[in-house]
């Protein structure tokens, strides 16, 4: 893992991070907090960069819910077409 944590501005890079390298960087920070040891600058260069790297796995996670529930909503769209053009047994209704 690379050591981003403490230097620059917080969100510096972290629009550029995909989920899975947010969370695993967030994991880091929290546990570098937890663990205590460094100076009160310190800590704060840590909250905040935890705090643009949890703003970012919320963006992804937000973007992963707005796909899955457009899916759902076009397999319902899908259905409803179906219903109104296909017999109870799948059959094409003529009418």
């Amino acid at each position: 893992m690379s050591e981003r944590t403490g230097t620059g501005d917080a969100a510096d890079d972290v629009a550029d991070l995909g989920y899975e390298q947010a969370r695993d960087e967030l994991v880091e920070v929290v546990r570098r907090l937890e663990a205590g040891g460094g100076t009160l600058e310190e800590s704060l260069a840590l909250w905040e960069r935890g705090e643009a790297l949890a703003a970012r796995c919320e963006q992804w996670l937000d973007g992963a819910r707005r796909r899955l529930d457009a899916a759902i909503a076009a397999g319902d769209a899908d259905d409803t077409v179906e219903d109104d053009t296909v017999a109870g047994d799948g059959a094409p209704r003529e009418d």
